[in-house]
Parts: C-alpha cells; structure tokens; sequence
C-alpha cells in the first residue's frame, strides 16, 4: 500500500491562494456602477454641458487655435528698405541722400519732414541759451566762471552778456557759437512727401517646418518699377507710398510732419502648412507707436551736424531734425498636422466631459429633494466578516460571498 503524500504546509496553501489573488487582481477589469435617476431637469442639465464642452472643443481649440496642429512662432526674418522721392523747401531741393537717416535701408529709417538749421558755428564765446536753467543773469556776479551745466552748451565763462534778440542777458560760454536756439532757421521739407515711394522687401523662413517665403512677386518684366501696393490686386508689389503709411495709422500727415512721430509697419505671416504655399500670404497693418498724447515725450526728433572749414578755421551747421520714423516689424505663427498634440487635445476633451457627471452628482446629492435616498443607493461601504473555521494551528479558510457583510444597507453618506 502506497504511503500518503504529505500534505503542504498551512502557510504555503495561504501564500498560494493569495498569489491567485493578485493575478485575478491584475487581469479583471473594473467597471463603476451606473445609476439611472429619471429625472428630466437634471438630465437636461447633464446634456447641456456636454453640449457645451464639446462645442468648445469642436469650435474653438480644433476649429479657431488648430490645436492638432504642431507650430511655431516668431519667424527668422530679414528686412531691406529703399525710399525714393525729391522735395524742396524755401531754400534748396532736397534728395534721398539728404533726408533718410540712415541711409543702410534697415528696418529702422527716418525720413525727414521739418529741420532748424543753425548755420556757420564755430568755436568761440556767446550768450547761452535762455531754456538752459539758470543761464538769465543781470550782472556778472549771477555768473560763475567754470560752471558746466549737463544741458546746456558750453563753459560758463563768469561774464553776463546780451541775448541774441531782446534786452534780455545770460551768462556767457565758450563752445559752438552761435547756440541753436539764438540763430536756427525752420524749414519744412513735407509738401512732397506724401509722394515718397518706400520698398519694403521681407524675406522670413520657419525652422522646423523648413518653409521659406518672401513678400515679393517673382516676375521678369519689370513689374516693381510701376506697381504700388493694393491689398487685393498688388499683394506681392510692396512699394508704398509715405501718405498711404500714415493715412492708414490713422493720423493727420501734416501735423506728423511738423512735429514728428514714429510709426509700426507691422507685417503678419500666420501660415497653415497643411494648405498650399501660395495661401501663406503677407498681412500688412499700421499704427503709431510713440505716445502722442503725453506732450512731454510726443514727436520725434533728432540732431546731427555737418562740418566744413573757412579760411582754415572748423566751421559746422547744425540740423534738429523732425520727422517720420517708420519702424518695420515682422511677426508670425506657422502650424501643421502632428498626431501628438491632437491626441493630447482629443485625450483632454474626453476628459473634460467627465465635469458634466461631476457637475450634476454635487446637484443631485445636495439640492435635490431625495438627496440622501440617491446618497443611500450611490455608495455602498462592504467590510470582511469574522473568518469561520480558523482555529489554533490551522489555515484560515478562503472568505466566501458570506464573508462580507453590508454594515450599512441604506449606504454610506449622508450628506
């Protein structure tokens, strides 16, 4: 008579049952428990966000931000301008050469529209400049010999002398006589401006894409020398006229001239990449950048001088210059197709779904009428009954569908 086999260890048949535990753990699928509440107004609620969840997506971050699409912003982008015109003032013709500071054609150029012109400084003593703050004097004494104002001219010389014009007295300086304000002339050099023809050539490229345009039709027949721009027929002809500059950014080209002022030529290339090339296109639009209602800081003007000499002796004329600075700005956004950002969108509208279940469960378990009835029948708390059949020295049996025991059987919250 064959021997009986020895039965495994306590322990080992424990370890077992909870090894199979843990793979029918790993390999089930759970699934949350549905209640329906028939209950109209509450359902409509639920609907509705939906709906509304879904339009947003749907319209506004597939449809209106292309958020399928991978992009980039701020495109690599260069800029040459070229103006061309002539204009007189009361005195002499004036060319490009003359009136566009600087010359290069970056796209940062200042065309000049008034000037005051001090002629034939040189360097000697004169009266200083009666905007210079404590420069009035009526004797000598109000004087002091050395002084070096930071605004004014010159060094103060210790004598009190007359005033270019008037009865008035200020100290005076050694340094280029006469000051600008005792002898500058104004002359206007705007009549024929608005005729001045300004080229704009834009050229801008996306890395990531490796897409590159630029803002100048491609023709042999000499199109650029007769065409200006127009935003339906002459897109790609970016030649404009200075009037039509400051026409479209709304201001009065008279009073810019006089006084000065800086304006944006902003140049737009929003691209969508899954089209064809030829509907990435240039947007142009204009506006004034410098703050013209704040009288301390409106216009714009600058200086510079010209030198000479005179029977040896160093000779220069001094120009305060107002008028027009055109500052070109190019900005941009290309996008395309890419399955990453589409699923992470698609993966967070699903999720954002979710809110109108959130949303109509805080209602139906707070405002409405059988709030804890509905409570009773959402939650239900299970927990493990007394093991039977365990005792000293022997194995605890596997918990049966006795083993658990609703303590609760109206469910948990109360709320």
């Amino acid at each position: 008579m064959a021997a009986a086999e020895p039965k495994p260890p306590a322990g080992t048949a424990a370890a077992r049952r909870l090894a199979r535990g843990c793979w029918s753990a790993f390999w089930d699928y759970e699934t949350p428990k549905v209640i329906v509440v028939k209950n109209r107004r509450l359902g409509i609620v639920y609907r509705a966000v939906q709906l509304l969840i879904l339009l947003y997506f749907v319209w506004y971050v597939f449809v209106v931000q292309k958020s399928y699409q991978d992009s980039e912003t701020g495109p690599e982008s260069s800029v040459i301008t070229k103006v061309k015109g002539i204009t007189s003032s009361e005195h002499k013709v004036w060319d490009v050469e003359e009136y566009v500071k600087p010359p290069e054609g970056g796209s940062v150029f200042s065309i000049i529209t008034r000037i005051e012109v001090t002629p034939f400084q040189t360097l000697g003593t004169c009266a200083e400049s009666m905007r210079v703050n404590n420069a009035t004097c009526d004797s000598d004494e109000d004087c002091v010999a050395g002084q070096l104002d930071m605004l004014g001219n010159g060094l103060r010389t210790g004598r009190c002398v007359p005033y270019y014009h008037g009865s008035s007295k200020t100290c005076e300086v050694s340094g280029w006589c006469p000051v600008e304000d005792g002898a500058s002339v104004s002359q206007f050099l705007g009549k024929m401006a608005p005729n001045f023809t300004i080229l704009i050539k834009n050229s801008i490229h996306y890395p990531k894409f490796q897409f590159s345009k630029g803002n100048i039709e491609s023709r042999k027949d000499g199109y650029l020398k007769h065409c200006t721009f127009h935003e339906v027929s002459d897109l790609y002809c970016p030649i404009f006229k200075l009037g039509y500059i400051v026409e479209q950014a709304g201001e009065n080209f008279t009073q810019l001239a006089h006084a000065g002022g800086v304006i944006g030529v902003i140049i737009n290339w929003d691209c969508d990449l899954d089209l064809s090339a030829s509907k990435c296109n240039p947007k142009y639009s204009f506006r004034r950048l410098d703050p013209k209602h704040v009288p301390a800081s409106s216009g714009y003007n600058f200086r510079f001088a010209k030198y000479y000499k005179i029977n040896g002796s160093t000779t220069r004329t001094l120009i305060k210059a107002y008028g027009i600075r055109i500052d070109v700005i190019v900005h941009g956004q290309a996008g395309k197709f890419s399955l990453i950002p589409t699923i992470i969108n698609l993966a967070t509208a699903l999720t954002s779904i979710g809110v109108g279940s959130f949303l109509c469960d805080w209602i139906l378990l707070t405002f409405m009428n059988k709030n804890k009835v509905y409570s009773h029948k959402k939650f239900d708390k299970m927990v493990d009954a007394p093991r039977r059949g365990a005792g000293p020295g022997l194995g605890t049996s596997e918990p049966s569908q006795q083993d658990c025991a609703l303590t609760d059987a109206r469910g948990l919250a109360q709320l």
